[in-house]
């Protein structure tokens, strides 16, 4: 059994949390503690209700989330959000949230592990902002149909295309979550496809008008490879037993 306090240091030290500034909703770190063990670890997207009471089930543990508890801020104790601190501290549930230090990460990141299992080569920063780069941009040699069948392959599910650029592709950039906001940006940086999570109604007519292909992979469905890593990671280096929560919004 691993202990929460070496278990949170090894993911700041890691994930770099203190060194990312992210949305402040966000709070990145050890959202609650339990009674300080961590006998094993489950990993899902949300830290949401259901989740909650899925992870709750199992007994105690570290739940790993991407989106975390405090995105609305601060809030009464009351209702559904009792209802979760509630559920976590009666079964001995400890909750770690990481969002951007995640989708960041080179190596379990969101961002990387999805230029991975879509096949991108040569990786390389894409789309700064207040210099840092969102996501990562790579090379592929393909069509437009051959990179919407890797990306739902990768994904496990349907992708939206705007078919705003060329036919032919051989650069393309990602930014997974909810970055389809960012279409001009991606189109500044001269990517031939764009792949992102979800977007504004408004960016695809937007894509059309500036001439880039988008992929809009699914928000959910482009981030559960981060967290799906971590588990992962901490199952392996702690010898504590992982498991992945599947709770898909279909958004």
């Amino acid at each position: 059994m691993a202990s929460l306090e070496e278990v949170v240091a090894f993911l700041e030290r890691e994930l770099k949390t203190g060194e990312i500034q992210d949305y402040l909703g966000a709070l990145n770190g050890l959202q609650l503690q339990n009674g300080g063990e961590v006998p094993r670890v489950i990993a899902a997207v949300d830290a949401s209700l259901p989740v909650i009471e899925k992870a709750a089930a199992g007994g105690p543990g570290l739940l790993i989330v991407h989106h975390g508890m405090f995105w609305q801020g601060a809030q009464p104790l009351t209702g559904a959000f009792f209802r979760k601190i509630r559920t976590a501290m009666d079964a001995g549930l400890a909750i770690y949230s990481s969002h951007l230090p995640l989708d960041f990460h080179p190596e379990w990141g969101n961002n990387v592990l999805l230029c991975r299992a879509i096949g991108l080569e040569n990786l390389r920063p894409f789309m700064e902002s207040k210099g840092k780069a969102m996501g990562l941009r790579g090379d592929w040699s393909g069509t437009r149909e051959e990179l919407k069948v890797r990306v739902q392959d990768a994904v496990g599910g349907s992708v939206h295309v705007c078919e705003g650029g060329k036919r032919g592709i051989s650069t393309v950039g990602v930014v997974t979550g909810g970055a389809g906001s960012e279409v001009a940006k991606a189109a500044a940086d001269g990517v031939d496809a764009f792949i992102t999570g979800e977007g504004p109604h408004w960016s695809f007519t937007l894509a059309e008008e500036l001439g880039i292909n988008v992929f809009y992979g699914g928000h959910y469905a482009t981030e559960t490879f981060g967290v799906k890593a971590l588990a992962a990671v901490i199952s392996e280096k702690f010898g504590v037993p992982a498991e992945f929560l599947d709770h898909p919004t279909g958004l």
